[in-house]
């Protein structure tokens, strides 16, 4: 794909900034290799991309403090995993007026 970072990291970082508008600075900000330490979205929160083949979906979001790291990971391996979203999205899209991206609107959530 073409995008890096992906659709989903711009709107999990996004999601992020709105629910707690700052985030703690990066302490490593030095930068080794050029281009290494991926973009920096809103609200201060740093995006890296891994785009290659055999990776069809996955995120990680990894918080941290002194001692201590969150780590909350999706995975998909095969396009399979998508099929529910789309069946629910095919059942219910008369109820969803216009546009819509996301199943957020669908799962009334």
């Amino acid at each position: 794909k073409i995008d890096a970072p992906s659709g989903t990291a711009v709107t999990t970082a996004r999601r992020m900034a709105t629910a707690k508008g700052e985030w703690a600075a990066d302490p490593t900000e030095q930068v080794v290799f050029e281009g290494a330490r991926g973009g920096v979205g809103p609200a201060g929160i740093h995006l890296h991309s891994v785009r290659m083949r055999g990776m069809v979906a996955h995120q990680e979001i990894i918080l941290g403090t002194e001692g201590q790291t969150l780590i909350i990971r999706q995975d998909s391996y095969d396009r399979t995993s998508f099929m529910p979203g789309v069946v629910l999205a095919c059942k219910r899209i008369a109820e969803v007026p216009g546009l819509t991206l996301g199943l957020d609107a669908i799962l009334g959530v």
